[in-house]
């Protein structure tokens, strides 16, 4: 994951992928699913760094049992589509690998925010950065707290405690919920990782979508929270609210 961030990602150099990711390498995003590490994924992030030839990637939080790893972490750069326009958006991945490279992530990143950023010249300040995240100290899996996460995924991963809801700026929920489906959930000590995909109906909350209000709403989520006396007290949570935004116009 170090030289995922370090030689890949902030070097923008994709021949990195082909040594630390298998050929059939998924990231799964929103509805989304880029399948391929050579003919799909890397095309993909050349456009994304083409759009921001600066980016960067701050992490603020590595979590692992041994097997599997969660990030949380913030990308930024100037997009050249925008006048050079910076941006920070926050963004989880729940990533997989075989033993010897990485096979999958499930990611969302916050780029309704982004877009925010974009269009009214304000960036977002990047949080602190993770002190020593490859230092990291792997932690057993805990049935008690996946148990405690496996419950909250199932009420659609809400604002509880001090969970923080995208960029912190409304914490209220977008679904009212039919039904959710906890894509992915994995523990390491007190902290749990997930993503979940909400089905329901669209309660509001998201501009340009007033006439929307009780449509049929798809919205995935992921999340990287900590767990203390059987309940969720802490975290962050990051929704697809702009793909959310897309399919209900």
């Amino acid at each position: 994951m170090r030289r995922y961030v370090v030689d890949y990602t902030n070097s923008h150099d994709l021949a990195v992928c082909d040594e630390i990711m298998e050929p059939d390498y998924v990231l799964r995003m929103g509805p989304h699913e880029v399948a391929g590490r050579d003919e799909a994924y890397k095309p993909a992030t050349r456009r994304q760094l083409e759009q921001f030839p600066g980016l960067g990637l701050t992490v603020h939080d590595v979590v692992s049992n041994g097997e599997r790893l969660a990030l949380l972490f913030s990308e930024h750069g100037a997009s050249v589509r925008h006048d050079g326009a910076p941006a920070a958006w926050r963004g989880i991945g729940l990533y997989a690998w075989n033993g010897t490279r990485l096979t999958a992530n499930r990611v969302e990143q916050d780029y309704l925010a982004r877009r925010r950023q974009l269009a009214d010249g304000i960036p977002d300040t990047v949080p602190s950065p993770a002190l020593a995240p490859w230092d990291t100290v792997a932690r057993e899996p805990d049935a008690a707290v996946e148990k405690v996460a496996a419950a909250w995924a199932d009420q659609g991963a809400p604002a509880v405690g001090d969970v923080v809801l995208d960029d912190g700026r409304d914490p209220d929920p977008l679904i009212d919920i039919d039904d959710v489906v906890v894509d992915d959930l994995f523990t390491a000590g007190d902290r749990a990782a997930v993503h979940v995909t909400v089905h329901g109906r669209f309660r509001g909350g998201l501009d340009g979508c007033d006439q929307q209000v009780g449509a049929p709403a798809t919205l995935h989520a992921a999340a990287l929270v900590t767990v203390a006396d059987g309940h969720v007290v802490a975290g962050q949570v990051v929704r697809d609210r702009l793909g959310l935004a897309k399919a209900l116009r």
